[in-house]
């Protein structure tokens, strides 16, 4: 599945959802669903800064220039972002990934507009990693 056909079914489920509070807790819902990382791997080198809450990202090669994604938040709101960062982003090739517009994506299911500024921040921050590690692995 690409990029874009995991924003295509993420953008189907947000289209059902009434208003903000639904999509809210269907944010959460995704976040309690996400898997937690290993113990180990809440360190300080996978910790993603600029975010409010406490994140860890972990992003790992898959070969043919696809990345593997996880990550983790103490914030049950922030859990929700990340994964509909990872069902986007984790297994998808470098390229892709860099050519997504996600800010435009969150925009368009109608999240981005009812995140606090310190929300906003921390995906933009979660994002710019994403991209970074991305960038990484097409360098290689």
């Amino acid at each position: 599945m690409s990029v874009s056909d995991a924003a295509d079914e993420i953008r189907e489920e947000f289209a059902l959802l009434d208003d903000w509070e639904t999509r809210y807790a269907h944010i959460i819902d995704m976040g309690r669903a996400n898997p937690a990382l290993d113990p180990d791997e809440r360190n300080e080198d996978n910790r993603v800064k600029g975010c409010a809450s406490q994140v860890w990202m972990v992003s790992q090669p898959l070969g043919e220039g696809r990345l593997e994604l996880r990550a983790e938040s103490d914030a049950v709101l922030v859990s929700g972002l990340i994964a509909v960062l990872t069902r986007l982003f984790s297994g998808q090739n470098a390229a892709d990934i860099l050519e997504f517009d996600a800010h435009g994506f969150f925009r368009e299911i109608g999240v981005s507009d009812a995140l606090t500024a310190q929300r906003s921040n921390g995906l933009a921050s979660m994002l710019t990693r994403i991209h970074n590690n991305a960038r990484a692995l097409g360098a290689t």
